[in-house]
């Protein structure tokens, strides 16, 4: 391989010694820091250099020459292939030791503060079906095996159903059983497929943005209900009732039936007219005995026992003795905002998605909680001077920002709000260690707990409780 004229390094028989961000594995040759995938610390391996930077390499790994002591093997037909559970090699011991370390390389490197020791991160009792949200995508264009392709052959069974081949957009893997979510799941994805093949319904056209199937959602609650969305790309009424009636009479446990016509550019149904064809438009959960609604478009952490334990280190981070005025930032159906809510005085809640909101709304309700207030909008917008007059000077603000964290507007109006404590929750340590670097001016950070909620990823949850500075060391910016 070369870059112009100039060859790109080929490295023989070199250890990997660490797991850096995004999961990466690191090695050192010459003093030079390699990056590459698939392989843990203790493999020796060949290395050949895809991409050479001033102060590191890229690298993909071309043998495998030596198994690292901790290696183990895949549980899951579609490993590496499917790009969903890179660590399943890695013993969920060892994962949950990389993911602590990755909160506090991050937290220390990017966030430039002092850290207390960190807490030991709340490993998942579950590493196998723990999710209770996936969604699917048809396709005309299966991914072929390489056993396949070297064959020569042309294929004419090319439909699928499943999960996009990383870094391909136009290529989809057929799943046969995916090991993230519990049954029913596989078997309503398979029998989707088998039974669209059966009757000649069209896959979607990724390339060309053609086609009669688009995409099929399955969510569930730790409660036992189900929902499954349709997403058609074109109208077939005919068709369309046919498939649903084909789920209703072979899933009778579906408690939710819903379908979208998306005929868009992208798969986002969040702008989109969703229809209930059977059951409920939504689902429940239930936590410590309060039960959420969840919409086709509402967000719900999607490892339920997991979210429990998140939620559970956030209450407590914000020591809430029943006076304190709370703000939930990011609030999405109110899942923390009710679930602190009897312990605070007021409960602000903000988010951005209306649909969200009316949930949360709907939740409060539901759940007979009355010292709760959501505000649908952008967060930069709502959190204004007047807004923090008309509803009170928070003490305590919990937020859990996407994963691109939060605005400089509103690290802005929380410094102009001077919370006595700020609970901050996400599942981006890096955008998370940026923004308490904006906030260390006048808060400290006083606790640090990591939460796996995905088994066999790099990704991790982590909380952080930031209390505020006495007047005489707050620095003014």
């Amino acid at each position: 391989m070369s870059r112009g004229n100039k060859p790109l390094p080929f490295y023989e028989n070199v250890e990997i010694i660490d797991i850096g961000s995004e999961g990466k594995a690191i090695a050192k040759v010459d003093g030079i820091v390699v990056f590459t995938t698939h392989v843990i610390p203790g493999d020796i391996v060949d290395l050949q250099v895809i991409k050479k930077r001033e102060k590191y390499q890229e690298a993909k790994v071309v043998k495998i020459k030596t198994d690292s002591p901790d290696r183990i093997p895949a549980f899951c037909e579609h490993f590496e292939v499917c790009g969903g559970c890179k660590w399943q090699y890695l013993p969920y011991e060892k994962q949950l030791f990389y993911k602590q370390k990755q909160v506090y390389d991050q937290l220390k490197r990017i966030g430039k503060v002092t850290l207390p020791e960190l807490m030991s991160i709340k490993g998942s009792d579950n590493s196998t079906f723990y999710r209770n949200k996936l969604e699917f995508t048809f396709s005309n264009r299966r991914w072929l095996t390489l056993e396949e392709v070297r064959s020569g052959n042309q294929f004419e069974d090319m439909n699928v159903l499943g999960f996009h081949v990383q870094g391909m957009f136009d290529k989809v893997l057929n799943v046969n059983k995916c090991w993230l979510q519990p049954d029913p799941s596989n078997a309503i994805r398979n029998s989707v497929k088998d039974y669209a093949i059966a009757n000649n319904f069209a896959f979607y056209d990724l390339r060309n943005k053609t086609g009669f199937l688009r995409n099929l959602i399955i969510r569930s609650t730790s409660t036992g209900e189900w929902m499954v969305i349709v997403n058609f790309f074109s109208e077939d009424v005919e068709k369309r009732e046919a498939l649903l009636n084909f789920l209703v009479n072979k899933f009778p446990e579906i408690t939710s039936l819903q379908y979208v016509i998306n005929e868009k550019g992208n798969d986002t149904i969040t702008d989109q007219n969703i229809h209930v064809f059977k059951g409920r438009d939504h689902i429940i959960e239930e936590m410590e005995g309060l039960n959420f609604i969840i919409g086709p478009k509402s967000f719900y952490q999607t490892n339920s026992p997991q979210a429990y334990e998140l939620y559970k280190v956030a209450r407590d981070f914000a020591s809430l003795t029943g006076k304190e005025v709370v703000y939930d930032l990011y609030t999405g159906t109110g899942t923390i905002a009710c679930f602190v809510a009897a312990n605070a005085s007021k409960v602000i809640g903000i988010e951005y998605v209306p649909e969200a909101i009316a949930d949360a709304n709907i939740n409060a309700e539901n759940n007979g909680i009355a010292n709760t207030s959501f505000f649908a909008g952008d967060m930069k917008d709502i959190l204004t001077k007047d807004f923090i007059a008309e509803n009170g000077h928070p003490d305590v603000i919990i937020t859990d920002p996407p994963r691109a964290g939060m605005h400089d507007d509103v690290i802005g109006a929380i410094l102009f709000a001077a919370p006595e404590r700020i609970v901050y929750v996400s599942c981006n340590p890096a955008t998370q260690a940026r923004d308490i670097g904006l906030l260390s001016h006048s808060y400290e950070v006083t606790k640090v707990q990591p939460v796996d909620m995905f088994p066999h990823t790099h990704h991790v949850e982590n909380v952080v409780l930031l209390e505020r500075l006495p007047e005489d060391k707050i620095v003014i910016i």
